[in-house]
């Protein structure tokens, strides 16, 4: 499996400043719909990052267990819940692929653009963590990229070349971004961000039913599943 190579502790303030952002702010809403929290229920929330998802979630439900592997990540959500005077936020480092919690203890769980950082032998074993943790019935939703880098795929051109165009018009700044993508993807180092049907098998393939995958017009969708 590919292990992270971003140190996610030099971005912090970029993440909070991200998660502020009209687009994630509306996938947030997105998720947490889908998702249809209740006060009793326990959750994990899994790359949690400066709290997008686990904040608003602590407000409707019993714990929420807040897991990024960034040690800076889960001291600024720490200190945010703090803030709010919410108690019911355990923030802990650790990895997607090795969740701290035990079998069948969890009502749901959620992430959001997590599981683009890991290959695709590290997402199935993400998926096996969800349910392994998961109560029977108990739900997983989650945002991501999901698109594919190829030329065949309507979708796929829209969205990268949407990507490219973004970038470009940032100027010398955004080209040498475009240029360090680039070399990244082709050292096989890049995100690997998966189309909606690979999540659709992979997520069946875990043992989950009641799959629906959700795709937005930029680069994004969400998918729902079930614990049998």
């Amino acid at each position: 499996m590919r292990a992270l190579t971003k140190n996610w502790d030099e971005h912090v303030t970029d993440a909070e400043e991200v998660s502020r952002s009209a687009g994630f702010q509306d996938l947030r809403d997105r998720i947490l719909e889908l998702a249809a929290p209740s006060e009793r229920e326990r959750c994990v929330d899994i790359g949690a990052g400066t709290g997008l998802l686990a904040l608003p979630l602590a407000e409707r439900v019993e714990h929420v267990l807040a897991v990024d592997i960034s040690p800076s990540m889960c001291d600024y959500l720490r200190a945010k819940a703090n803030s709010a005077g919410q108690s019911n936020i355990q923030a802990v480092k650790a990895s997607a692929t090795s969740l701290p919690a035990v079998d069948s203890s969890v009502d749901l769980v959620v992430s959001n653009y997590c599981f683009h950082h890991l290959d695709d032998e590290a997402k199935h074993c993400a998926l096996a963590e969800v349910r392994r943790v998961l109560r029977p019935g108990g739900r997983l939703v989650f945002g991501d990229m999901m698109f594919g880098v190829s030329l065949a795929d309507p979708r796929d051109r829209r969205v990268v070349a949407t990507k490219v165009r973004a970038m470009a018009a940032k100027g010398p700044a955004g080209l040498l971004r475009l240029a360090k993508n680039g070399v990244r993807f082709a050292g096989r180092r890049w995100e690997s961000p998966a189309r909606a049907r690979w999540w659709e098998l992979a997520l069946k393939r875990a043992g989950f039913d009641q799959v629906q995958v959700e795709l937005f017009d930029h680069e994004g969708g969400v998918a729902v599943a079930r614990r049998p």
